[in-house]
């Protein structure tokens, strides 16, 4: 079948829609489709080889942009000859276009819509937000042909929860997977020789991601390092973007900025590294802006236990108590709880990080994403409706 995936942000950018989008276009090549993504051209630099031609990726030049909200009007003339368009929502700058799409080719055009996440702001931002919320999404939603996600108990939270209350048969979950050949688990005993504790956070620093609460991890940060036992405690932060130097002051403010290290330009294959090299990853995410949390898979791949807000979807990733623990959004004292939990059991540690790789490798595998993906591609192809 030829594809369109169509996604608001790409590699080289960092991000999880992006990074999703590319792994769903590498396995579905795999399977033999023909993939097409289309994506803003953000000026990025470009990717060696662009993903060594098993997928295309057409970089359209945005009418207007706004940090990752683009306009691309021509794609509507892009989508004439594809079996499945395939959108990944949000991505307010193409919605109409694919909606006036879908509305002259009516069953023609298959369209499949992945809701990956509330947009949240205040403002004007908000006020755009709120008014693509109750205008805009509710057309999508009844327009696609097939709605999916990556978490049921997230949709049941989302803007979409009363539609998907009155139509539960045109929802499908397709968790998403982890390279299980590109993070691995280290058998050194590295981890042996230091003597500092090491706490990882992995997250884009700009403000599309402000929701990654890098904030309330660098205020719990403080608290640690008080307790004489944990005093030697490093945060590695691998992330970029344009609030970095926010971060960095904030760190300062807040007394730690030689025990909060930051890192950028980290690939794949040096990023692998930092999660054997630390005791738990964090994510410490503030609000429903967050959904799922694809670095957790990433250090459950590598056997690291890991630690993430009792928010609907991300809550579902691993069982609390188990492949790691649950903490209270925004709540300081209890990130901090959790953490010291964490770093002062390495046997407790240990057992969590070793349940996380079987988790992954049990459930979490882009493998069985494709697999999920090429069904509900060949259902809405050749099914009698």
């Amino acid at each position: 079948m030829k594809i369109a995936q169509i996604v608001c942000a790409f590699p080289p950018y960092q991000g999880g829609i992006g990074n999703s989008v590319y792994n769903i276009s590498d396995i579905l090549s795999d399977l033999g489709h023909e993939v097409t993504v289309f994506t803003p051209d953000y000026n990025l630099p470009a990717e060696p080889d662009e993903f060594n031609g098993k997928f295309s990726v057409k970089r359209l030049r945005p009418l207007l942009k706004i940090g990752n909200a683009a306009i691309l009007p021509q794609l509507f003339f892009k989508l004439n000859n594809f079996d499945i368009v395939h959108l990944h929502y949000p991505f307010y700058g193409v919605i109409k276009s694919i909606l006036i799409k879908k509305l002259i080719k009516g069953k023609k055009m298959k369209l499949v819509l992945h809701y990956h996440m509330d947009n949240r702001g205040t403002g004007l931002k908000g006020l755009i937000f709120y008014f693509y919320k109750i205008m805009i999404l509710p057309l999508a939603a009844r327009s696609a042909d097939i709605i999916t996600c990556a978490s049921l108990d997230y949709l049941k939270h989302s803007a979409l929860k009363k539609y998907y209350r009155h139509n539960p048969e045109k929802f499908r979950q397709i968790l998403f997977g982890v390279n299980l050949d590109q993070f691995v688990t280290y058998h050194d005993n590295l981890n042996l020789k230091r003597r500092n504790k090491i706490i990882l956070f992995v997250g884009g620093l700009d403000q599309a991601h402000y929701f990654k609460g890098l904030e309330n991890l660098l205020k719990a940060l403080a608290e640690i390092i008080k307790d004489r036992k944990f005093s030697l405690t490093v945060l590695k932060i691998v992330g970029r973007g344009g609030l970095k130097d926010y971060y960095i002051k904030q760190a300062r403010g807040l007394g730690v900025a030689k025990s909060a290290l930051f890192y950028d330009n980290i690939d794949n294959s040096k990023l692998v590294d930092f999660y054997n090299y630390c005791d738990c990853l964090v994510l410490p995410s503030i609000n429903r802006s967050e959904a799922f949390g694809l670095t957790l898979l990433e250090a459950m791949a590598c056997s690291r236990p890991v630690i993430a807000s009792n928010l609907p979807g991300v809550r579902g990733v691993f069982k609390n108590g188990i492949q790691g623990l649950l903490v209270k959004p925004n709540d300081i004292k209890d990130l901090a709880v959790k953490i010291k939990i964490i770093l002062n059991d390495k046997t407790r540690a240990e057992n969590m990080g070793r349940a996380g790789r079987e988790l992954v490798e049990k459930k979490y595998t882009w493998a069985g994403v494709g697999k999920r993906l090429d069904a509900i591609y060949h259902f809405l192809m050749y099914s009698p409706t």
